[in-house]
């Protein structure tokens, strides 16, 4: 077997069991997009070409604000700058004779979860094995969000909104048990959600879009949650 495809082939096994965890949280957004008003072709597309969980969410609440292409544009820019990050770390495990196209092909499959597969990855990163990756992780995100778009367009609207509660549910389920092992964070998202309502309640600013009101809380609360609790390297001795 050559080197191509034992890389190949170990990025697909690794990237398994990220493309079953995507199958689930894209069936929710599946079903958000549903009753966002999005087709079930579109909501596919969407998750295809964009592969970003919070943008994606964070997108759907502008549509359905009727918010304008800059305040869209401005909204996903910030929440997925943290990609821009993560690239300029991989890069520095790539081969440096590595041609453009690869480049420009592993840098469509950088998320979250391939990042940090890929950066615990020994020696230079092949092209082939985040290709493999992609190939296992995609896949599970887009055919998530088409089971989830055509559930959702499909299921009666009283089971709709009976999911519509417990995707809630699935949400705080998700921040609450880091929240309870770290004050920090536990402080970060109180703040949030007092700023929130603050923010539409208060005659200054409740008339504001609602996608300026993301871009100004995101920025606000986490620059400066980035500047007073900055998070500590861990070391090798560590």
């Amino acid at each position: 077997m050559s080197d191509r495809k034992k890389e190949y082939r170990a990025g697909i096994l690794d990237g398994i069991p990220i493309g079953l965890g995507y199958l689930a949280v894209s069936f929710t957004f599946g079903i958000m997009a549903a009753d966002a008003g999005l087709t079930v072709l579109q909501a596919t597309i969407l998750s295809l070409t964009n592969l970003t969980s919070a943008g994606q969410f964070a997108g759907l609440g502008v549509i359905q604000a009727g918010a304008s292409f800059a305040e869209m544009a401005l909204t996903e820019l910030i929440i997925n700058l943290r990609y821009c990050l993560m690239s300029c770390s991989l890069s520095q495990k790539l081969a440096r004779n590595m041609p453009f196209f690869h480049r420009f092909f592993m840098a469509y499959g950088v998320t979250d979860e391939i990042f940090g597969v890929s950066v615990c990855r020994e020696g230079i990163l092949s092209p082939w094995y985040s290709y493999g990756l992609i190939s296992a992780a995609v896949p599970g995100w887009t055919f998530g969000t088409l089971l989830g778009a055509v559930s959702g367009s499909i299921l009666p609207q009283r089971l709709l909104s009976a999911l519509g509660v417990a995707l809630y549910g699935m949400f705080l389920a998700v921040i609450l048990p880091p929240a309870r092992k770290n004050k920090v964070l536990m402080g970060i998202i109180l703040v949030s959600m007092g700023a929130s309502l603050l923010f539409s309640l208060l005659p200054v600013v409740s008339g504001i879009s609602s996608g300026f009101k993301i871009i100004i809380l995101t920025v606000l609360i986490a620059g400066g949650a980035a500047f007073l609790f900055p998070v500590k390297e861990e070391t090798e001795n560590e």
